[in-house]
C-alpha cells in the first residue's frame, strides 16, 4: 500500500495461506508492517493518504490495528 510505504513501512507479511492459531489466537490473516520508528508508524496511520485508503476498503474487513514499539 503506497500510503504505508511512503512512511518507510516494509510489509513483513501480507496474506497468510497457512495460519496456526495458538492459545487465545484467532485463525485469521494478519498483516505485519515494520517501520524505522514508532513515530513513523504513528505518522503513517494518521496520514491523510492512509485514512483515505481505509475509507476506500469500507467494511470489507474487520480491523484490529495495533502499533507496537519494538524493543
Amino acid at each position: 500500500m503506497p500510503a504505508v510505504q511512503a512512511f518507510g513501512g516494509r510489509f513483513l507479511t501480507r496474506f497468510a495461506s497457512q495460519i496456526q492459531a495458538h492459545e487465545a489466537g484467532l485463525p485469521q490473516p494478519a498483516v505485519v508492517v515494520e517501520f524505522d520508528s514508532y513515530d513513523a508508524a504513528l505518522a503513517a496511520h494518521k496520514s491523510e493518504a492512509y485514512q483515505k485508503a481505509i475509507q476506500a476498503f469500507g467494511s470489507a474487513a474487520e480491523r484490529d490495528f495495533r502499533i507496537v514499539e519494538g524493543g
